[in-house]
């Protein structure tokens, strides 16, 4: 089954890094990124799983915690994050999911359902465990990503993208193009000028009467 924006997060028992974890348990009344790879020792994903540790103290501001997931054994995991460290300069501070037999890949359509949890599959074989998902505290799907594997990905992006959520969440609004934090939004179709006038009292920018422009709610 396809998973879409909106959908519920399926849920799943799995071993990290960290010690067996449930997964909304896990994510509690928070955020949470999971972020997937097709194989351990990578070039690609080392740089990544590299960057977001750096990363990790931007999304827990935002209350927002990270988990990545790989096919290989939590055993590999542990070994690889010595290689991440050498190289990137910091090595995974969240859990790393062992994936082995891609029961969680296959419930998150990152693979072929009929694909096997064969050890002697390759990083190939897995092309498609590239993906990242953004959940938040009602347990359902914020944002889908997925990367070929040659693409290392833009988790300033995914941080961005948070923010963008959490605001309009808050707040009637919508970001535009290429919106970062402290920039002017967009007032959401669903408020009528009527509403508006009220929450905006000094008023918009209106180039079109469907455009409301405005500065960022605090």
């Amino acid at each position: 089954m396809s998973l879409r924006i909106g959908d519920e997060a399926p849920d799943f028992t799995a071993a990290t890094t960290e010690g067996e974890l449930h997964f909304h348990d896990w994510i509690g009344d928070g955020w949470a990124i999971l972020f997937s790879h097709p194989k351990d020792f990578t070039p690609v994903c080392t740089t990544e799983l590299g960057y977001m540790a750096k990363l990790k103290p931007e999304f827990d501001k935002r209350n927002c915690k990270i988990i990545g997931l790989s096919t290989d054994p939590v055993e590999d995991h542990v070994v690889w994050a010595k290689d991440i460290e050498e190289t990137q300069g910091q090595a995974p501070t969240y859990p790393m999911i062992g994936d082995t037999d891609l029961n969680i890949a296959k419930l998150y359509d990152m693979i072929h359902p009929n694909a096997s949890g064969d050890a002697k599959r390759t990083a190939a074989d897995n092309a498609t465990i590239r993906s990242v998902f953004l959940i938040g505290p009602d347990k359902k799907i914020k944002l889908i990503l997925t990367y070929p594997m040659t693409t290392g990905r833009n988790f300033d992006e995914v941080l961005r993208v948070l923010d963008s959520i959490q605001l309009t969440a808050k707040h009637k609004v919508a970001t535009p193009v290429n919106w970062k934090p402290g920039e002017d939004v967009i007032i959401a179709g669903s408020v009528s000028n009527d509403e508006a006038k009220i929450k905006y009292p000094n008023g918009w920018k209106s180039p079109k009467p469907y455009l409301r422009i405005v500065a960022q709610p605090k």
